[in-house]
């Protein structure tokens, strides 16, 4: 089984190795970032069974660099790791195709079984991470939206178009429309103007 690590931290990258490589059948490569990983992936003929991005690496740019790295040569299971993403930010990524998300915080035996895990083709999170209460108080308003409907309407008061934002998001244009529609019925807005400025005044962004 091969593995690539991409983490700009020295220490986590060489104790991942570390407890990989004892398993014996885990062969692990590590790189500092992300163009680091893009190059070795494209450059290697042999493929990764697993390649394992830190969150907040340079080069990442957030989850766009989970979503091109799963497009390099023809598609590549990919997860992430992160020491402090949101349960929003890992649902997001298993719904943009991610192989899984793995806390920095999991112990050692449970790192390496979830890399066996994903290695093998399946889709992983850990169950207390995703079930945790969140801690921040939740704005009245983003408790009427999905956490989809949440992101359009952060695009909306950005100013951002349709096409803009079902490309931040690696979803279609119907998608978007069909998001905006149930939002504005949710916040009592008519249009996407007034959408916006109703999650201004609430100081929902």
């Amino acid at each position: 089984m091969r593995v690539l690590i991409a983490d700009d931290h020295d220490l986590l990258r060489d104790t991942l190795v570390m407890y990989l490589e004892a398993q014996g059948d885990i062969q692990a490569v590590t790189v500092p970032d992300l163009p680091a990983a893009h190059r070795t992936i494209e450059a290697d003929d042999l493929p990764f069974d697993l390649v394992l991005l830190d969150l907040n690496m340079p080069g990442m740019n957030g989850l766009d660099g989970l979503s091109r790295t799963l497009a390099l040569k023809g598609g590549q299971r990919v997860a992430l790791l992160s020491g402090e993403a949101t349960r929003n930010v890992a649902e997001q990524a298993l719904e943009a195709g991610a192989a899984g998300f793995v806390p920095k915080t999991l112990p050692a035996k449970s790192m390496i079984n979830a890399v066996k895990f994903m290695a093998m083709g399946e889709q992983y999170a850990p169950i207390d991470f995703m079930t945790a209460v969140e801690e921040t108080t939740t704005h009245p308003l983003a408790e009427k939206l999905t956490p989809r409907e949440l992101q359009v309407l952060r695009g909306l008061t950005e100013g951002k178009s349709n096409k803009e934002i079902a490309r931040d998001l690696d979803i279609t244009e119907p998608t978007i429309k069909l998001h905006m529609k149930t939002l504005y019925r949710k916040v009592g807005a008519s249009n996407r103007t007034q959408a916006a400025l109703i999650a201004r005044e609430a100081g929902l962004f």
